[in-house]
Order: C-alpha cells, then structure tokens, then sequence
C-alpha cells in the first residue's frame, strides 16, 4: 500500500492506479500468425479424430486446424461457426483442458496437447475483426419465434432459427445482452467488451430483435407469449443463489454476498480502483464461480484470500487448471470444511466458523469440531437455482426444467436449453449446443414435421 497503510475492512484503491489494468489484461493473450501455424502444425489430423467426439459442440477440429495450417483463417472461422456461433467465447471460457485438449492424441503421447482453444481464438477473432459473415437468412417464413433469455443458449437458438427464416425477439431481464459471458465470467477471461462484440456479430444476421429489461414472471409470462408468438426457447439461466444455511448468515451484515453479485459488479465497473474489496476474504464453494471470485478479490488487492471446499479436491468442479490459477495468484484453497455460523460485529462480517467434513458411507457429514477463519468479505458461490417464476408451469427435475432430447419442456409450443435444465452442465459450449438443437427441433415443428 502506499504511505505504508493497510486499508482495513472492505475498501476500494488497495493498489497503485496503473495495476489494475496489469492485473485484469488478458489471461492468454492471442496467438500471431507465425505461432496459429506453428501450433497447428503440431496437430496428426486425425481420421477419427477424439477432440472432436470431446467437444460438445461437435466442431470438426482436425479440419479448422488444417484451414489455419494452409493460411485459411476465414475458412477456419466458418468450420467453427457452423457448429458453435459463439466459438469465440468458447475458445476463451471453455475448460479446453478437460474437453477437446484432454482428448487430443498429442496429450497422450507427450503430455502437451495441440492448443485447440487458442487455435480456435485466432480464428474466430480474425472473422469477427473483419466482420465475416457465413450465413444468409432463408426466405422469410412468417413465423416468430421468442428466444427468453439473451445468453449463450438463447443467442445460438436465436442465431440458427433466424437463418432459417423465422423472425426471432430475443427478451432479457437485464440492461445488456450476453447473459452469462456479459454478467459471469471473470473480467480477464474477456476484456475489452469481447461479450459485446459477440452479440453483435451473431445478431447482425438480420431477423433478431432484442428487448431488454423483460423478465418472465414480471413483464412477460408464457402464456402472453405463446399468444404472440409461434413457439418459445426458454434460456433463462439460474437467478438464484443457495443459502450457506448458516447461523448468522441472514442477519444482514455488511460482507457476506454473493459471489455472482460481486462478479457482475466487476465486469460492469468503469473504474475497478472504485471497487470495494475486503483485505480477508473468504469463498465458500468450489465451482467456477467461486474460483473466479477468489481470484478477482486477489487481482483488486485482498491480502488474503481462501476458497473453502465442503468435500475434497477430486470432487471440485472447477478444473485443474482453474484450481492451479487460483493458487498462483496466491489464493489459497481449503478443503473438507463447511459453513457453520458467520460472525459479525456492529453490523459488518468479521469472520466465519467452519466445520470440518468426511464422508461415512458415500455421505458428507460434520465431524463436530471447527475452524474459524477472519474475514471482512465472504462471497457465497455454492450453486444457483432455478428462480420460481421462470417455470411456473413446467416440469422439473432435481429444480430445473425438464426437457427431452429435442429441448422440448412439457408444455407444448416451448423448448428450454442451458443452465436452466436439468441435463444443463453450467458449461457454455454446452449451452450453445443445446440452444442450437432446440432451435433445429422447433423449426421442424413450424414447419409442419
């Protein structure tokens, strides 16, 4: 800190003015021309290729990586695209390594797969800087179709039913569009407004319209809009956060949030010196969400920061990788300990007492002594849930939406896809993927089949 002090409690400007653009830059900076085709060069081409059969999208990547090697980036870009419209995003957030670069026969023979994502960043940003388009709409079907929710599910469903012909309104609840990449993903995972520019591009198809603002179970309900329009896809994502069910933790203290809250914050700040961060923080959950918290509250100057794990390391669903970035930003990581009461003075969160965890017979329980941790910022990243008036009406399964292979929800005339269902993964490329099937299952449907 300057002037030798330590900022105590939650506080903004922990670090010197010019740090926090070093800190939030880009976490892989974009490969140039010379290192797309050396890294492409790597790849065997495989006949019966694994990374493909890995990628929930099913992007032929053997045959994009083989258009880069020939100084075809474009041609690249539209193999990607034909699959996966929002493959940019993928190439930056998606866990590559436990995916398409787990799979890749290069990891198994050296240990060092080909760079799939960051092929496929080259790419997709070289079509996108030039503003490439490989789609032309199909003869205006005068249907309509109303896509809720203006995320990666809900932009892929939009994007394919518009180049089938059908006019599409896409309706979001918040003040942007983007959903998840807009609002959840860490800042340095996407700088620069890439999340933006991404909706941009699929948009600029023509026949999508997006109205923000416009939540169901406030603005808008099912039945208006199977009034109004053809059919639904429902890509709502989950609004709701679960409880820490912790003594003390609805008491209201200034320093306990959500860890999405916080995260939605940071990428909408114009200014992040002005963001208030705690000098000890503490995350409880072991997820995504809860590594990108932890690792943002370091980025804005936390002294201490420690994610806190109810089971063990192996039953994380964050990714190695992601584990591994946590700890080299000095994060520290503890595990088998779960929430038991947050402590709080005149108000403000001063620290959190946890207990130690095991599993007896497949079953997670207490083992009745505890820790207690300082801390003046606890974030709550322990899963989402499905907000109740987002699927009044609908069958759930384990509190999603329940869907067939299609997409299909139990009330005809509606599809749903992304986090929302029950067979959702919280992965986006698996998002785009079911958000563009649903859209393929919904134009069989207007057409009659």
């Amino acid at each position: 800190m300057s002037g030798g002090m330590l900022k105590q409690g939650i506080a903004s400007g922990r670090l010197e003015p010019d740090q926090y653009a070093r800190n939030f830059s880009d976490l892989h900076p974009a490969l140039d021309r010379h290192e797309a085709f050396v890294e492409a060069d790597r790849c065997y081409f495989c006949f019966d290729a694994p990374c493909m059969n890995a990628c929930p999208t099913e992007i032929d990547i053997p045959m994009f990586i083989r258009e880069i090697s020939t100084d075809n980036p474009l041609g690249a870009a539209e193999t990607i695209f034909e699959q996966n419209i929002l493959g940019g995003m993928c190439a930056r957030v998606c866990p590559t390594e436990q995916l398409c670069e787990d799979a890749c026969v290069r990891m198994e023979a050296e240990g060092k797969p080909v760079k799939i994502g960051q092929l496929q960043r080259y790419a997709t940003d070289i079509a996108m800087q030039e503003n490439a388009q490989f789609f032309s709409r199909a003869p205006q079907t005068g249907k309509t179709v109303a896509v809720v929710g203006a995320g990666p599910s809900g932009l892929a469903a939009a994007h394919r039913l518009a180049v089938h012909g059908h006019d599409v309104v896409i309706y979001d609840a918040r003040p942007k569009a983007g959903g998840l990449n807009e609002y959840g993903i860490a800042s340095y995972k996407t700088p620069d407004g890439f999340a933006q520019a991404e909706v941009d591009y699929v948009t600029a198809i023509g026949g999508i319209t997006i109205e923000l603002g416009q939540a169901l179970g406030r603005e808008l309900s099912l039945d208006g809009l199977l009034a109004s329009h053809d059919a639904v896809f429902l890509g709502v994502g989950l609004g709701g956060v679960n409880a820490l069910r912790a003594e003390g933790e609805t008491d209201g203290s200034h320093g306990l949030a959500d860890a999405v809250d916080f995260i939605s914050e940071l990428r909408q700040s114009d200014d992040l010196s002005k963001l208030p961060v705690g000098r000890r923080v503490v995350v409880i959950g072991g997820g995504m969400t809860a590594i990108d918290a932890a690792v943002q509250s370091k980025l804005l100057g936390a002294e201490e920061v420690t994610i806190c794990y109810r089971r063990g390391q192996e039953h994380m669903n964050a990714s190695s990788f992601e584990q591994d970035l946590a700890a080299s930003k000095g994060v520290t990581i503890r595990h088998w300990l779960q929430p038991r009461r947050v402590l709080s003075e005149n108000g403000k969160v001063t620290g959190i007492e946890l207990e130690y965890t095991e599993l007896k017979d497949g079953r997670l329980s207490g083992m009745g002594h505890t820790l207690t941790l300082p801390a003046d910022q606890v974030f709550k990243a322990i899963g989402q849930t499905l907000e109740d008036e987002t699927a009044a009406g609908l069958a759930l399964t384990a509190g999603r939406i329940e869907t067939d292979a299609e997409g299909r929800t139990s009330r005809p005339g509606v599809w749903a896809g992304g986090d929302c269902i029950a067979a959702g993964d919280d992965l986006t490329v698996t998002a785009v993927a079911q958000g563009r099937d649903a859209a393929e299952s919904i134009n069989r449907y207007l057409a009659g089949n």
